[in-house]
């Protein structure tokens, strides 16, 4: 009889927390589509068009750089809070005080760090002048990124959801002005970009206070060695890993602008080619922040993840790989769409990077699942491996081939890193591959294809091309039962919420 309730219970449980997947995923990625989008490709990318792919590669190499070592400003705390606040929610009220502290310590730390770094490799006056204001924009960035742990962790998703365009939309409204409100009569700088960013973070970063500060009401910066110590230790895996990852994700652009004649327009045309992958890898990590807390939950209460895994892996790769594939094959007139110069060099450098995507997101959720789990000696040994492979690789093909070679090296990257965490996941965790699922995934990604072939012989335009590659993806999922119905009337029907 216990048993029987037992499982019961359990079976509801998961349904309660499915719904609550959903439906917070829902709200996040809606509210990402209507900001995020246009900040990509109306402002950002305008931006790139304005200023020339020599000053942006020059603004997109020095930010890479200032991202490779931003692991300083955090050194794994905001996934050690997220972790830990969900599987104990008074860890906000006893914590947040000497962490806040902390975080302003390692700040100066991050800085000093950065700009010695920079004067080390060489670089111009003008560059130092530019890294200095993107290392002050990573340290509020990081600020916010950890504020939202702590609304993440309290599973406050709707706030944490307003809270992460919140900083973009404040972007948008300011480089609106500088670039169509002829509120100057100057040609836009990318230092006003730079700029732009400073004030948006800096405008959140006390958003995200406020908030956060309304559930710890007894905040008071205080500074406790043994108490930073030990939340350093725990969380060394954490920036172990982060670091790893960002140089394996991030040094491509950096490498470029050192080590050719013409850096600053390959790491431009490199950028042109990076935008749409990057802007993508913003909703995967939306995702992943959703599935952090949840997985962690699970995990702590001796719940059986599998289910939640296969939902959010499928939720992931039917639109991830349909849309990868849509990139593919309309590559050229994507590229043509969207700039104005190097169309012909970006494009088959935006499809081998677009395809890495596909590697990318599930890192999202198996390496998610690993963190949530604690197996961060697993995750930093497979980094390792794909950050030596990935320097070592670049030394060898950017000198030959430029953008080209940095973006070979990156899908090659990723997909090994992927696949190694996807086979850690199964073997901690117990997991089965289960036939069925993994025969209708590779149905759909063959359909996929012959849908995408089949499309560019149509005579609508490639526009009316790729929509109707679209609707028979989202078509064939449904035949394959990849997404089911009914999966999304028992989460609406399902009224409780954790």
């Amino acid at each position: 009889m216990l048993s029987l309730l037992s499982y019961f219970c359990t079976k509801l449980i998961f349904k309660v927390l499915k719904r609550k997947f959903i439906l917070n995923l829902i709200l996040v990625v809606f509210l990402n589509l209507l900001v995020k989008p246009f900040w990509v490709f109306g402002i950002d990318r305008t931006v790139q068009n304005v200023v020339g792919a020599e000053q942006y590669g020059f603004y997109f190499a020095l930010f890479n750089f200032s991202l490779i070592l931003n692991i300083l400003l955090d050194l794994g705390i905001t996934n050690y809070n997220n972790r830990n606040i969900s599987q104990n929610e008074s860890g906000l009220t006893l914590n947040f005080s000497n962490i806040f502290t902390i975080r302003l310590i390692l700040g100066v730390f991050y800085f000093v760090v950065s700009m010695a770094a920079a004067w080390l490799c060489n670089y111009s006056r003008h560059q130092l002048e530019m890294l200095m204001f993107l290392t002050i924009n990573q340290f509020l960035l990081a600020l916010i990124l950890y504020l939202r742990s702590n609304l993440a962790g309290l599973q406050l998703f709707k706030t944490d959801s307003v809270v992460s365009v919140l900083d973009r939309v404040v972007m948008i409204l300011i480089c609106s002005l500088l670039l169509w409100g002829n509120v100057t009569n100057q040609p836009f700088r990318i230092e006003w970009f730079v700029y732009a960013q400073t004030g948006a973070y800096l405008f959140t970063a006390v958003v995200a206070f406020v908030l956060v500060f309304i559930h710890a009401p007894t905040f008071r910066p205080t500074f406790n060695l043994q108490f930073s110590l030990e939340v350093l230790r725990k969380s060394f895996p954490f920036a172990l890993l982060t670091l790893l990852m960002s140089l394996y994700n991030r040094i491509d652009s950096v490498m470029l602008e050192r080590l050719l004649p013409d850096g600053k327009v390959q790491a431009g045309i490199y950028a042109q080619a990076y935008r749409i992958s990057d802007a993508c890898c913003m909703f995967a990590l939306l995702f992943a922040n959703l599935l952090l807390p949840m997985f962690s939950r699970m995990i702590k209460q001796r719940e059986n993840v599998a289910g939640l895994l296969r939902l959010s892996t499928v939720a992931m790769a039917v639109p991830v790989v349909a849309g990868a594939a849509a990139c593919v094959f309309y590559r050229r007139p994507i590229m043509d769409l969207l700039y104005s110069s190097h169309v012909a060099e970006s494009a088959p450098i935006f499809a081998l990077l677009i395809s890495g995507f596909v590697a990318i997101s599930m890192v999202y959720i198996y390496g998610t699942l690993l963190t949530a789990n604690g197996s961060l000696r697993q995750l930093n040994i497979v980094a390792f491996c794909g950050m030596v492979f990935n320097i070592a690789m670049n030394f060898v093909l950017i000198p030959r081939y430029g953008a080209l070679g940095a973006a070979i090296v990156s899908l090659a990257t990723q997909s090994l890193t992927a696949f190694a965490q996807i086979a850690i996941a199964f073997s901690i965790f117990g997991l089965k591959f289960r036939g069925r699922t993994q025969f209708m995934l590779l149905l759909y990604v063959l359909g996929i294809a012959a849908f995408g072939f089949a499309s560019t012989n149509l005579p609508f335009g490639w526009y009316g091309n790729a929509l109707v590659m679209f609707a028979a993806s989202g078509l064939w999922a449904f035949a394959l039962r990849l997404v089911r119905i009914n999966d999304f009337m028992t989460l609406v029907k399902t009224k409780n919420e954790l």
